[in-house]
């Protein structure tokens, strides 16, 4: 990500062993960004939004949201409603990583806002190479600043 600014990836990701397989395989495609991993979505709120919930926390920062949609206190689809409805954040991209291939949770999600929607393939190779891609994809991406 050649930025001017550093991208901030945001991981929302419950299950420990993806967490890591997706940082690792970032990581192998040379994207060295800050990583901050969250394992629910109170916590990833809380980051995103701020204390306060105005989303001013991050202004001026470049954040890009990994959003697994199964998390244990919320679905996905209420953070990335959150963040898309916020003025503040409404442009970080989110990236929508998850098992679920529903076509209407998949539709659903791109109304709200969502940038990009990857179901994780059910192997292991094929899951790091999905990543490996991905990271390749944050490489060359543009990310505009948080207002």
């Amino acid at each position: 990500m050649n930025n001017a600014r550093p991208v901030t990836i945001i991981m929302v990701e419950d299950d420990e062993g993806h967490a890591r397989l997706i940082e690792k395989n970032i990581r192998r495609a040379g994207v060295a960004n800050e990583i901050v991993p969250f394992a629910n979505g109170t916590d990833a709120l809380a980051y995103l939004l701020g204390p306060d919930g105005s989303g001013l926390a991050n202004k001026g920062r470049q954040l890009l949201v990994l959003l697994d949609l199964n998390l244990p206190d919320m679905t996905g689809i209420d953070i990335l409603e959150k963040v898309k409805s916020n003025e503040h954040t409404k442009r970080s991209p989110v990236v929508v990583l998850t098992t679920t291939d529903d076509q209407r949770e998949i539709q659903r999600c791109y109304d709200l806002g969502a940038n990009v929607y990857i179901t994780k393939p059910v192997d292991y190779e094929g899951f790091a190479n999905a990543i490996k891609q991905l990271g390749l994809f944050f490489s060359v991406m543009q990310i505009p600043e948080a207002e």
